[in-house]
């Protein structure tokens, strides 16, 4: 966890602490706080430590409960605030991956120039809607999460659609590791890499891919999304992080720009395809 968003998490602790002490009534105890939520007194203590998140819910009882309900608006925008740079797959996929889709479809659609990078999986705007079945499967079965596989594999080919309006821009580097791994059935992945070979063609996208072999400057590394040069979005297997911080965001540009020196274009670029189509062929 980093040290800004447990900064923020003690912060907002503390700001619960001032509001338990300032009851009209007079200041209550924390077993006595607990008593009128219903909750244990443990919780009380983690989350005025920072070592708890509260959810929007537990911000409104508390605020009602100490008697300052006008203090919600305060507390949920100090929530959203760091909330808003470290998302736990845990909330974001309480009802399934197709809310977490709109919310990148809406995202990309208000950007002009995206920048990706990606070593383990094709990127979901080039995805076909069986390779996607094949992802959402399989992170759905990892997080426990409501199985809405259909809608959120409805909700990543819309986004598609952002591919030919013309308003925007993709710049997407693909490791050649993604065009081999068997994330999915091997007559899957044939029909994915069938695509990536046609995507070469557009105009709205340069698709570049780091060959096995290619020299490195770095090493490869998590994947990620750069909106506009103004934000970053990557994920772990525990959350994704949404970064606007302008030093971090220059960072990730110039892991992005030294990557591409790596990477093959065109031509080039579908050879490589055509020798992973193969190795799945043999």
């Amino acid at each position: 966890m980093s040290t800004d968003y447990q900064q923020a998490r003690e912060a907002l602790g503390q700001r619960l602490r001032e509001l338990r002490f300032n009851h009209p009534a007079g200041k209550l105890t924390g077993h006595q706080l607990a008593q009128v939520l219903g909750w244990p007194p443990s919780k009380i203590s983690k989350l005025e430590n920072g070592r708890q998140t509260a959810t929007p819910d537990d911000l409104r009882m508390w605020a009602d409960a100490t008697g300052q309900p006008d203090a919600y608006d305060e507390l949920r925008a100090r929530l959203a605030g760091f909330e808003s740079h470290i998302r736990s797959w845990r909330r974001q996929l309480a009802s399934g991956h197709r809310a977490s889709q709109e919310i990148h479809n809406s995202v990309q659609a208000h950007a002009s120039v995206l920048c990706a990078w990606e070593s383990s999986w094709v990127v979901g705007i080039l995805q076909t809607p069986d390779y996607a079945r094949s992802i959402f499967t399989g992170l759905t079965d990892l997080h426990r999460s409501p199985r809405d596989i259909e809608e959120a594999v409805r909700a990543r080919m819309k986004r598609q659609e952002l591919l030919y309006s013309g308003d925007r821009q993709y710049r997407i580097l693909l490791a050649e590791s993604v065009l081999r791994s068997l994330v999915c059935p091997p007559a899957v992945l044939a029909a994915q890499l069938d695509t990536l070979y046609n995507v070469v063609a557009l105009d709205t996208v340069e698709l570049g891919i780091v060959p096995f072999g290619a020299p490195l400057k770095l090493p490869p590394g998590a994947g990620f999304w750069i909106y506009d040069g103004r934000q970053v979005v990557t994920e772990t297997w525990h959350s994704e992080l949404w970064i606007e911080d302008a030093d971090t965001v220059s960072l990730y540009s110039r892991v992005w720009s030294t990557l591409r020196e790596s990477a093959v274009y065109g031509a080039d670029a579908r050879s490589v395809i055509i020798s992973a189509q193969r190795a799945i062929s043999h």
